[in-house]
């Protein structure tokens, strides 16, 4: 059949599958943001990224204020939903735990370092007065009461090369955190009804700002922004309650938390820092009358940090810049004139992604600098396939190598390991979920259990990870702070391999890991040869270079179901999933999954939800709105999503199986954590696959629409995907002319900075 593009939208009068009247119009639409969910759900859908107009995929803070009046806005990896209780740890506790001691060793370690940089000494006007007084403030020539009253001599930021023996290890996890003290609730309490702010804010905001936390408030109520999900509206509203008349726009402590809260929300749209020129225009919309002190009084204070990225290494800000009119992964010939440059930008940050993106440039290096090349032209010629046997010979000579390509593609690095595994290696891959690591078969792990000790081989006597070689799938779902933890995991002479598909939607935390190793071009990079196979397969690649194209599909791989509203996209996916699929592909209804662009909406995912319940498993949700054998999706941690099925209902929570593994959801966390899961976004699905698929595509999401998310909803169905389709033309445009909303980092000029582009050239295409 000819699947794309088609005739215009109309009613089918037979059966959407099996009698297909396939639509001659390409498919497209979506559901809108919603924006009217609370902190409490921060976490329990973490399917945000940048080039996504949906739900933040927390379902909670990101989405919530959708002013556009700030720079940023969310790409999930929320903390909000993070257990409190308990005498054990979560797999997200432990994380959180060894990410937040390994960030404190990384920042002692970078003050002990004392060789200068030399950065920043060619910029002009306001860049070069904000760098000059930061640096007078740093090394303590002028105070900070007089940040700005003149300029000091450069001083150079601490070296990003690799460190010597001293690195640190990724530590044992902490102690599970206690309940708030109910003393300290209470104070919170009293306080926030003074200044008229929801009596439920209290136990987070004790959570958040500590056993001091009332005496915090009381002396600058702006500190309630640090809370997740509250805006500054509702700040200004609580300290204009409490200051009174002493409560001014000017005030530099409400400056100063809207500059944390402005990047704040910038990670959460998967930003690691913003140009500082962005913040002061986001300060000036949120009425701070000066904006240019605002900036330099939170820098002055240590709310945020300054950054220059790139001056040293190429010799100043006019040499910074990429060729004019060369390709983000392509580096000039040798001897080509750089032609026009722009100067490299003064970039404001909060210091956990800092941290995390210093170290994992250091980790990266290290792991380059310190493998010993090898030969494994045996291994290679045995392998299956000649990309299969170039990812072999990349991986003995290299520490570090990148590979790209689709779902078949992923047959590579699982040869590698297998290769290595012969040669009497410690070999390991790790793909991003359950699904994924499934996908791979016996063996592989997840990247969150490997990193918690419950899956893999465990670790060393010096708290690394005993592997010779680390093969990462699903690669592109890495955040700064998860791969920061997982490269300083690895010993020294570890070969690590990012693998994965470039055209599919980015992590929802903050961070372009695997773009940006691929763009700074510091390590082997093997584009598969190996395409996904059949209809499915071709049409997805069409979208990977932006076109929707025409695919012949016989078999029914493919098929589009018009429809006029959202009404009835609702009553055509559940037709679909209930009996159209099952009947003409033969797959069963729990083996098809319902794809759509956000939660909210006349067809998001609550709407399907609620439907598709209806139809399969009706009931009062007698467990926190759940009812056993109810389809779920689990957020076990900030951008990691789990499908499953509830089994059954426990004193301590929801017991679901996942993947045939039976998880405990507590139930302090089953409201926000827990969603039905017959239907789910792109951002969640990502690293995931089903034998069938339906994406609905109504009219009143079109704003959601992108090519990668196109590209990742259109290829999550193994053997067949169906299209509810609503909004004409407006497909075809996104995957020709949207693609991902670009995102502020700084790891590719780190990485530059450490490892010469261009060192270790790139396998052939």
């Amino acid at each position: 059949m000819t699947a794309l593009p088609g005739a215009s939208p109309g009613t089918p009068a037979e059966d959407p599958v099996s009698g297909h009247s396939a639509s001659e119009e390409p498919v497209s639409g979506g559901s809108g943001p919603d924006s009217s969910v609370t902190a409490e759900e921060d976490g329990a859908a973490p399917d945000r990224v940048s080039d996504d107009a949906a739900d933040a995929g927390t379902d909670g803070v990101a989405g919530a204020d959708s002013s556009g009046e700030e720079p940023g806005g969310g790409a999930g990896g929320g903390a909000g939903g993070e257990s409190t209780g308990g005498a054990e740890l979560t797999e997200a506790q432990a994380e959180l735990a060894a990410q937040r001691e390994l960030r404190s060793r990384i920042e002692q370690r970078k003050t002990e370092k004392s060789a200068p940089i030399a950065a920043g000494g060619k910029l002009s006007g306001t860049a070069a007065d904000l760098l000059a007084a930061v640096r007078a403030v740093e090394s303590g020539a002028k105070p900070s009461g007089t940040f700005f009253e003149a300029s000091a001599a450069p001083r150079k930021p601490a070296p990003t090369s690799v460190a010597a023996p001293d690195r640190p290890r990724v530590p044992a996890p902490e102690p599970a955190r206690q309940q708030v003290d109910p003393g300290t609730v209470s104070a919170v309490l009293e306080v926030l009804v003074s200044g008229g702010a929801p009596e439920g804010l209290a136990a987070r905001v004790a959570g958040v700002l500590g056993e001091q936390a009332a005496d915090a408030l009381r002396e600058d109520p702006w500190r309630l922004l640090a809370v997740p999900g509250v805006q500054p509206e509702q700040a200004d509203g609580f300290a204009r309650a409490l200051l009174g008349a002493e409560c001014r726009p000017d005030d530099g402590r409400r400056a100063a938390a809207l500059v944390g809260w402005l990047l704040e929300r910038a990670a959460l749209r998967g930003h690691t820092a913003l140009e500082s020129g962005a913040v002061r225009t986001a300060l000036a919309a949120r009425s701070v009358p000066d904006p240019d002190e605002a900036v330099q009084q939170a820098v002055a204070e240590g709310a945020v940090l300054v950054f220059q990225d790139g001056v040293d290494a190429v010799g100043g800000p006019e040499e910074a810049g990429e060729a004019e009119g060369t390709d983000e992964h392509e580096a000039p010939e040798a001897g080509e004139a750089a032609g026009p440059q722009e100067p490299v930008p003064v970039l404001l940050g909060l210091d956990r992604y800092a941290l995390a993106e210093e170290s994992l440039a250091d980790g990266l290096a290290r792991l380059v600098k310190t493998v010993q090349p090898a030969s494994w032209e045996d291994a290679a010629g045995a392998a299956g396939t000649p990309s299969a046997a170039e990812l072999i010979r990349a991986a003995a000579g290299h520490g570090l190598v990148a590979h790209t390509g689709g779902e078949a593609a992923r047959a590579e690095p699982a040869a590698l390991v297998e290769a290595a595994r012969g040669l009497g290696l410690r070999a390991v891959a790790a793909a991003h979920g359950e699904n994924g690591r499934r996908r791979l078969g016996t063996g592989a792990v997840t990247v969150q259990g490997l990193l918690s000790g419950t899956e893999g081989p465990g670790r060393d006597e010096d708290g690394t990870l005993a592997v010779d070689l680390l093969a990462v799938l699903d690669a592109p779902q890495l955040d700064v702070e998860t791969a920061a933890v997982l490269v300083e995991s690895l010993p020294d002479g570890c070969r690590l391999v990012l693998s994965g598909d470039p055209g599919v939607l980015w992590s929802a935390g903050a961070g372009r890991v695997f773009a940006d190793v691929l763009a700074a071009r510091v390590c082997p990079v093997v584009a598969s040869r190996t395409p996904d196979p059949g209809p499915l397969g071709e049409l997805v690649s069409g979208i990977g270079i932006g076109e929707l194209i025409r695919v012949e599909a016989p078999g029914k791989e493919v098929v589009i179901i018009p429809v006029r509203d959202a009404g009835e996209a609702v009553h055509r996916t559940v037709q679909l999933v209930a009996d159209s699929v099952p009947r003409a592909i033969g797959v069963p209804s729990a083996e098809t999954q319902v794809i759509t662009v956000g939660h909210g909406g006349s067809a998001g995912t609550r709407a399907l939800n609620a439907a598709l319940k209806e139809r399969f498993n009706p009931g009062p949700g007698r467990f926190g709105g759940f009812d056993p054998a109810d389809r779920v999706a689990y957020a076990a941690a900030p951008g990691r999503t789990l499908t499953g099925t509830v089994v059954s209902a426990e004193a301590e929570g929801l017991r679901i199986d996942c993947e045939g593994t039976s998880v405990l959801v507590p139930k302090e966390l089953v409201e926000s954590r827990l969603r039905h899961g017959w239907a789910i976004t792109a951002h969640q699905a990502a690293g995931m696959r089903w034998p069938a698929v339906v994406v609905v595509l109504p009219g009143d999401a079109a704003q959601g629409l992108s090519r990668p998310w196109v590209y990742t909803a259109f290829s999550r169905g193994e053997r067949h995907l169906s299209v509810v389709h609503g909004v004409e033309q407006v497909l075809p445009r996104a995957v020709a002319e949207i693609p991902s909303e670009d995102r502020t980092t700084r790891l590719r000029p780190l990485l530059e900075s450490l490892l010469a582009p261009g060192d270790a050239e790139a396998a052939d295409a």
